[in-house]
């Protein structure tokens, strides 16, 4: 299996994803949780974060001018317990992206430790119209018909 990455912007609707991964780095050097971003069709993406151990009301996401933002925290729960090993982490954290303009949230669930949030970048609607050709008569009339209304221009 090969990964391809496209450095497009339209790729995936945020900044160049170069950019975005680099700051995405940058701000979170430890990694944590970990996330996929998959484009699911020409104009929509999905980001899946694992957060494993968290609730729906553990997580918050929010969009902050041109930032997704997604944190956890979750509540301790560890009273009267005793970890032999405790490998699963248990602490708050804070993913931002990037978007660029247009970029619109569709959604987000929670699923098997994975939080999935849709994003898409509209199309414009494609407008068409359609103009009609009028006829030139002997007299150097143009008769011009539009919307069934015709008018007559004298050249």
């Amino acid at each position: 299996m090969t990964t391809r990455m496209f450095a497009s912007p339209l790729f995936l609707g945020f900044d160049h994803l170069e950019q975005m991964l680099e700051r995405a780095a940058k701000s979170s050097s430890d990694g944590y949780p970990p996330y996929n971003i998959e484009q699911v069709s020409p104009v929509e993406l999905r980001i899946t974060l694992a957060v494993a151990g968290f609730f729906m009301d553990d997580l918050q996401i929010t969009q902050e001018d041109n930032q997704l933002v997604i944190r956890g925290r979750q509540t301790d729960d560890s009273q009267g317990r005793v970890f032999l090993h405790r490998g699963i982490a248990a602490r708050q954290f804070q993913r931002a992206f990037v978007m660029a303009e247009g970029i619109e949230v569709k959604g987000a669930w929670l699923d098997n430790g994975l939080l999935h949030i849709d994003l898409a970048r509209p199309q414009p609607e494609t407008r068409v119209k359609t103009i009609r050709i009028g006829t030139q008569s002997a007299s150097n009339e143009t008769t011009i018909t539009e919307n069934n209304v015709e008018s007559t221009e004298e050249r």
